[in-house]
């Protein structure tokens, strides 16, 4: 065998490049992500890229994370996870696990009585939107030249 010479090492490099060129096509990582979505039940771009055969960077460097495509799929698992756990709560016998659904499906005034956090003492329900501030100055003794002399001698 002979050593490659400087040309043949060019080609090399420039077939390799290709090569990963076409082993990270935006396409095809597309649709590896929404098959890992899917199979994999993610909710979170961030859990993506672990499922693909190309790197965290160039996973972004792709911008795959903002294609519509990938954030309806992880939304949709998202949903579909909260609609199950409703469902199992709302079958539950669990005080506390009714509760927390009570807490969302029920009206604001409903979750804050639940809560007990809700306390208007000093408003009777008015808005703080229109609230008037007056700043009054003290009225402060007139001070001569004279009157500073006398305290510093």
């Amino acid at each position: 065998m002979h050593p490659a010479t400087s040309r043949e090492m060019a080609v090399g490099q420039t077939l390799a490049l290709k090569v990963l060129k076409m082993a990270y096509n935006k396409a095809d990582l597309e649709r590896q992500a929404l098959e890992a979505i899917k199979e994999h039940n993610l909710m979170f771009v961030t859990d993506v890229p672990a499922y693909l055969a190309c790197s965290i960077k160039t996973f972004y460097n792709k911008e795959l994370q903002e294609l519509q495509s990938i954030k309806d799929a992880l939304e949709r698992n998202r949903v579909k996870v909260k609609n199950g756990l409703r469902a199992k709560w709302y079958k539950s016998e669990n005080a506390t696990v009714q509760i927390a659904l009570y807490k969302l499906i029920g009206t604001e005034e409903e979750a804050h009585r639940l809560n007990g956090t809700r306390q208007d003492i000093t408003t009777n329900g008015e808005s703080l939107s229109n609230i008037t501030i007056t700043i009054q100055r003290a009225a402060l003794p007139i001070i001569s030249e004279d009157d500073i002399a006398e305290d510093i001698a």
